[in-house]
């Protein structure tokens, strides 16, 4: 296995949220008043990233994805715990760091709100010391990538959110930092800006190796750019592996879809064990079905006798409804 760049050791961040009183007594007395109760936002993680791969590190919201990027990024220092970035701990080298890792917060920007795209660009090339010809050429490439040369000369409040996010990528990516964090990129895009800025980011680790650890709530963008996901609630680690591990954990019930060459009569007929008609419209066929009973090649071979199969094919569950059974398990845990 590669050597983590990134590692995460009891990783723990607890705030102290004060009590809320009302009215002018209850202000006055908030001047003295040291009540309140502590609250755990992210509770003994621990996690390894390799150079060069993509993660996504999901949750549902207050579930601590936020405050872990944070910590990893030097802005938050742990109530305890140990984390190595490059090398570097995040906390108490940020300049350092600050050369090796790209920032993209998804609801904010790192470009100037009224300066042109392209001299945001030029102002953060003088911050990152990226030499002239250095600059040029990765202001290029992202400018092919990202198709940012319709709008480098308007300014950043006058871009779309589809193009500030394009800007704000190449802006995380201009001094070549070997790690990228996105917290929720594609947030609030249609659907073509989110396809580009994926086809980007599946590119970008493909060519030049870059580790990214990304946080989202749009599950298509983990189906379509991570194998490996960790994912987090109330605090706690509870899956850390492949994608598809987890689909085969929760997801047992699969669907058929056979094309008859004439409408089966199945109204009355009885169906082979672990079997159930999902729906049927004319000659198609849905068939539901449990993979730890029967096997797809199995249920082929025994609706067949119902009549000739043209054509089939086979949906998995939705990852949307993977994650909601790991959630409703992590509760009944906590519970």
């Amino acid at each position: 296995m590669t050597e983590p760049i990134i590692s995460a050791r009891g990783l723990t961040k607890t705030f102290w949220r004060r009590s809320q009183r009302k009215g002018m007594l209850g202000a006055m007395r908030g001047l003295v008043d040291r009540g309140g109760t502590e609250v755990t936002a992210v509770d003994d993680v621990s996690f390894d990233i390799p150079a060069g791969e993509i993660v996504g590190y999901i949750g549902p919201n207050g579930a601590g994805k936020s405050t872990t990027i944070k910590m990893l990024t030097g802005i938050l220092v742990p109530s305890s715990g140990e984390v190595s970035v490059a090398g570097h701990t995040p906390w108490e080298e940020r300049r350092q760091l600050a050369q090796k890792i790209g920032v993209v917060f998804g609801q904010r920007t790192q470009l100037w709100w009224d300066l042109p795209l392209s001299e945001s660009l030029e102002l953060l090339r003088f911050m990152y010391k990226v030499p002239e010809r250095r600059f040029k050429h990765n202001l290029a490439e992202a400018t092919d990538l990202l198709d940012l040369a319709p709008f480098l000369e308007t300014p950043v409040r006058q871009l779309s959110l589809g193009q500030r996010m394009r800007g704000d990528l190449a802006a995380a990516l201009l001094h070549e930092p070997p790690i990228l964090y996105l917290d929720e990129p594609t947030i609030g895009l249609d659907l073509v800006a989110k396809t580009r800025i994926r086809e980007f980011l599946a590119e970008l680790n493909r060519s030049s190796g870059v580790t990214i650890l990304l946080t989202t709530h749009d599950l298509a963008d983990i189906e379509r750019l991570c194998k490996r996901i960790v994912v987090i609630d109330h605090g706690r680690i509870v899956h850390d592996g492949e994608l598809e591990r987890l689909k085969a954990r929760f997801s047992s019930k699969r669907q058929l879809t056979l094309d008859f060459d004439v409408v089966p009569d199945l109204a009355s007929a009885v169906l082979p064990t672990g079997t159930a008609l999902f729906d049927q419209e004319g000659p198609r066929v849905r068939i539901a079905f449990d993979r730890h009973e029967r096997s797809a090649p199995e249920v082929l071979s025994l609706m067949g006798r119902f009549g000739t199969i043209r054509d089939m094919s086979i949906d998995e569950p939705a990852i949307e409804d993977v994650i909601q059974e790991l959630y409703a398990e992590s509760a009944r845990a906590t519970a």
